[in-house]
């Protein structure tokens, strides 16, 4: 679809005339996909003048209130900002019983400058400081789990698998990568795929994972990481809409069931020079010295990283002993235990999997902060030492903050990332989530009933 704006939107109503609204649409802070529903009468002034949005939606807690961290929300009159449609974003939203559209929206300041504190403007800085430096580009794949989940609750509030077309039972076992499970929810997620084709979204394979409902799809390279990141954005709401279409829900939680497996989000990044050559790849089959750099940049940015890749108190549920998520700073070849893998690939394909994030992070955010690391480490010629070896996640690494409020501190205190993704974004990033944390805890749960209501 062309490039100019008015173009794509002449090019849009011809091929689907009988679209009714828009819906124009962002990530804020957490992931949470905001926006709102125009007539399709609209489009074309939106294209043309853009739209007003609040700048603290960036802001907000993941319930969806106003933090007013660094002052801005309550305490600043909560002031609007410019909105424009990101080009080659609006596409048709396939699952929708009514014909609607979406568009992807990115923030400015009101003379033009990109709002520095929306998280796809934080990874715009650091990937083009990558290409300015460095003379590199990333191109990036996302690997994305998440489980589909009954409509109705169990008992206190949580979840439980769905009803499985092929039994009309719910499923109490799995078998990680067992075709019947795929073939029982096939229907279901062949629509996701084919959704997201609608919509530009390359998907790969498909596989059942570690827990009754939990599937993965990978998303395949893409030699742009906005591009990379607004691909993850548009899939998990193609997956979230879907499930909804079969009265079903889909949760990317990262720890939605405590006896079960959570939900990661792997990265795989390799970087490419100007000709085009990957430099992670050593031309002999090998990686490269300025692959075994950038891992080092990895690993020595990964406690402050931490904040990004575990985003609110369930995140770190997730990271426990031998169930194949990484609880150290480790590298090796071929070793899911690990926090940073490197799969079978040589010439083009020689990249890295970082798999600590989970599935509910910020995808803006993890890629911008491992962008950085990448950048740290190739620029001062940092050695990641020795490849783990055998089964790396026996025990937590001291060095990992493994709680949330320890995270934030990590990286508040941190000048890694404070350098990479500006000190004033770390600084209102650290004061939301704090925001949200407080709330959290000010909440009384059924476990506090159940302990302290009579212990005395």
């Amino acid at each position: 679809m062309s490039a100019e704006p008015q173009q794509e939107v002449r090019e849009f109503l011809a091929e689907f005339p009988d679209t009714q609204a828009v819906d124009v649409i962002f990530a804020d802070l957490s992931g949470v996909v905001r926006g709102k529903r125009y007539p399709v009468a609209d489009l074309t002034r939106i294209y043309s003048q853009g739209l007003a949005f609040p700048a603290s939606s960036f802001l907000l807690d993941t319930a969806g209130a106003n933090t007013d961290a660094g002052g801005k929300g309550f305490s600043d009159g909560d002031p609007d900002c410019f909105a424009v449609p990101i080009p080659d974003t609006l596409d048709r939203v396939p699952w929708s019983a009514q014909p609607l559209a979406q568009v992807l929206l990115t923030f400015r300041e009101r003379g033009g400058t990109p709002l520095f504190f929306e998280p796809r403007n934080v990874l715009a800085r650091v990937a083009q400081r990558l290409k300015a430096e460095l003379g590199l580009t990333a191109c990036v794949a996302f690997e994305l789990e998440f489980y589909l989940i009954d409509r109705a609750r169990g008992a206190l509030g949580a979840p439980q698998p769905p009803i499985s077309p092929a039994t009309g039972e719910r499923d109490r076992a799995t078998q990680v990568y067992g075709m019947d499970q795929v073939d029982a929810f096939g229907t279901v997620l062949t629509d996701i795929v084919e959704s997201c084709s609608a919509q530009g979204v390359p998907t790969g394979a498909i596989s059942a994972e570690y827990a009754p409902g939990q599937f993965e799809i990978n998303l395949r390279h893409v030699e742009d990481p906005l591009a990379a990141a607004d691909d993850c954005v548009l899939f998990k709401r193609a997956v979230k809409g879907v499930a909804r279409k079969y009265d079903m829900q889909a949760t990317f939680m990262a720890k939605p069931y405590p006896g079960e497996a959570g939900n990661g989000m792997h990265l795989h990044v390799s970087l490419f020079d100007a000709e085009g050559r990957n430099v992670l790849d050593d031309g002999a089959g090998g990686i490269s010295d300025s692959f075994r750099h950038a891992l080092g940049g990895l690993l020595e940015s990964l406690p402050e990283a931490m904040a990004f890749l575990a985003p609110n108190i369930n995140s770190f549920r997730r990271y426990q002993p031998d169930i194949f998520v990484p609880i150290r700073r480790s590298w090796a070849q071929e070793n899911r235990s690990v926090a940073l893998r490197v799969p079978l690939g040589s010439g083009s394909a020689t990249r890295v999997e970082h798999r600590m994030p989970g599935a509910d992070a910020n995808p803006y955010l993890v890629l911008a902060s491992l962008l950085a690391g990448m950048h740290h480490g190739i620029a001062r010629q940092l050695d990641p030492g020795p490849p783990a070896k055998g089964n790396a996640a026996t025990a937590f690494d001291p060095a990992l903050p493994m709680r949330p409020r320890r995270a934030l501190e990590k990286l508040r205190r941190g000048k890694i990332l404070r350098d990479y993704l500006g000190k004033d974004y770390v600084d209102l990033y650290v004061q939301a989530k704090e925001a949200e944390y407080e709330t959290f805890e000010a909440a009384i749960t059924p476990q506090e009933y159940q302990w302290y209501l009579l212990a005395d």
